[in-house]
């Protein structure tokens, strides 16, 4: 692969974006440049580099992932893409790894996943340092023992950290304009290339450590972009995506989800609903998982109070 651009996305956490090139700066094989598509009003100060970074502004208030990915993928000038979110550090071999293996595969490939905790990046950071405290999500499977394993269900694909040839991504049309916020333009862009016969796997390698900041699994935050987008998502292929969302959602009482009328919303978030997705500093990352465990013990308690009563 003679030329590879790395393409984020960038909205607020300014800390996030710089330690992403730096440790882009710190690669065996440097990319050829990093593409920053900014979704706010202001560009970013970055560090130097001995490679190109662009930052191209995107508008709009709402989160405009589809458009800000494809539009970034446009301006690049690499025979191959690396999409890293910007709140990722590649390890040192990110892009020697991504570069070797695209030369021998012709599909999406999804690089590996490591959770740091709150604090682990203050001060002066190695990715080396990162490795006896970055931990794996209990939610997303590891990667194979060594070179590249086929993923057989579209639905694993994670726009975190993976990588294609340009003229693949651009082959299927990049990702679906249609989806606005946060949710489902990750699994309908995995739905395209299942469609269209283009292989997804995961690699060992293209590690990325995903730096800390607070969030919400289900993500409340994003109720009423998750219910649009799964709704955009049914129209299209015939059926609802993030059904795990969708059913916390449900235990929680905030939606109705029937099928074969539109999804209705209830009531917004309140604090209750934030304290219990939230997540907190000593965790890596939030787990949807865990919340539904505890919203289903929650519901079996209350029925079995009711029994008794």
């Amino acid at each position: 692969m003679s030329t590879l651009s790395v393409v984020t996305l960038a909205k607020g956490r300014p800390d996030h974006l710089y330690n992403l090139v730096v440790g882009l700066s710190r690669q065996t094989l440097k990319p050829t440049e990093l593409i920053v598509a900014v979704m706010q009003d202001t560009a970013y100060d970055l560090p130097e580099t001995d490679f190109p970074v662009r930052q191209l502004m995107i508008g709009g208030d709402a989160l405009p992932l589809a458009v800000a990915r494809n539009a970034a993928a446009r301006t690049a000038v690499g025979d191959a893409l690396v999409f890293l979110d910007m709140d990722c550090i590649p390890a040192p071999d990110l892009v020697a790894d991504y570069a070797g293996y695209l030369d021998r595969f012709d599909g999406l490939l999804m690089g590996e996943v490591m959770y740091l905790p709150g604090g682990a990046t203050a001060g002066e950071w190695t990715s080396d340092a990162f490795t006896a405290i970055a931990v794996r999500h209990s939610d997303r499977r590891g990667p194979p023992a060594e070179g590249i394993e086929l993923c057989n269900d579209y639905r694993c694909f994670w726009s975190l950290n993976f990588a294609m040839r340009r003229a693949a991504f651009e082959a299927v049309g990049g990702f679906h304009e249609g989806y606005v916020g946060y949710g489902g333009e990750d699994t309908d862009f995995g739905k395209v290339l299942a469609t269209a016969g283009v292989p997804i796997a995961w690699i060992k390698g293209g590690l990325a450590h995903h730096q800390y900041h607070p969030h919400h699994m289900p993500p409340v935050h994003h109720l009423e972009s998750v219910v649009r987008n799964a709704e955009l998502f049914e129209a299209r292929w015939g059926y609802r995506t993030m059904g795990h969302w969708l059913y916390a959602f449900r235990l929680m009482g905030l939606i109705d989800d029937r099928e074969g009328v539109p999804i209705r919303i209830l009531r917004r978030p309140d604090a209750d609903d934030l304290a219990l997705t939230g997540q907190q500093s000593h965790q890596p990352y939030a787990n949807t998982a865990t919340v539904i465990r505890m919203l289903e013990a929650r519901m079996a308690s209350d029925k079995d109070g009711r029994v008794a009563a």
